[in-house]
């Protein structure tokens, strides 16, 4: 595990262990939401246009109805995608996932739904494979917005909607995912 992933953990490790102290109204909130990633990527000569099943798990402590800070883990699954047939069939097969550290800013339309939008820095790593050969493993830091709504079933639980655009050195992949939180 590299630097960056170390300091992610501890970042998120550290939101989860500290109370807070000057914000009464705040609280701290687990989530998980599941969707499907795109991808198209050119690589080594193959244009991969592929989608995928793909899930994260959050960490947050929300300050506000306003702010909050978010952490936690993204995987985008696997983009599998088949050039030609038969015997001479070539297998590309990509994948990625990372930890993610951000804010998230909201917009309340009224008690119970919210516009929202997040930001931040994503620290992944992947694989990349032709014929179940790992060609490639890049690893970078790289920016995510996303934007969603919210909708509160009480003061603890929420149901979320939310499209999020991850960038992944020259590619980009669109997360569209549904998925809960529970304030605590």
């Amino acid at each position: 595990m590299n630097n960056l992933h170390s300091a992610t953990l501890a970042a998120i490790a550290l939101l989860a262990a500290s109370p807070p102290t000057a914000h009464a109204e705040g609280s701290f909130y687990l989530g998980g939401s599941i969707g499907s990633a795109s991808l198209s990527e050119d690589f080594n000569g193959f244009n991969v246009d592929a989608s995928s099943v793909a899930f994260r798990l959050v960490v947050g402590w929300q300050f506000n109805d306003y702010f909050s800070v978010e952490g936690g883990y993204n995987n985008f699954g696997k983009f599998e995608q088949q050039f030609g047939s038969g015997q001479d069939a070539i297998n590309v097969r990509l994948k990625a996932d990372g930890f993610m550290l951000g804010v998230t800013g909201a917009l309340p339309l009224s008690e119970r739904f919210a516009l929202f939008g997040r930001a931040g820095s994503f620290f992944w790593d992947g694989d990349a494979e032709i014929n179940n050969v790992t060609e490639a493993r890049p690893e970078d830091t790289n920016l995510y917005l996303g934007a969603g709504v919210k909708f509160s079933i009480n003061d603890r639980l929420a149901l979320i909607g939310d499209w999020t655009r991850y960038k992944l050195e020259d590619s980009e992949s669109d997360v569209a995912s549904i998925g809960m939180t529970v304030a605590f």
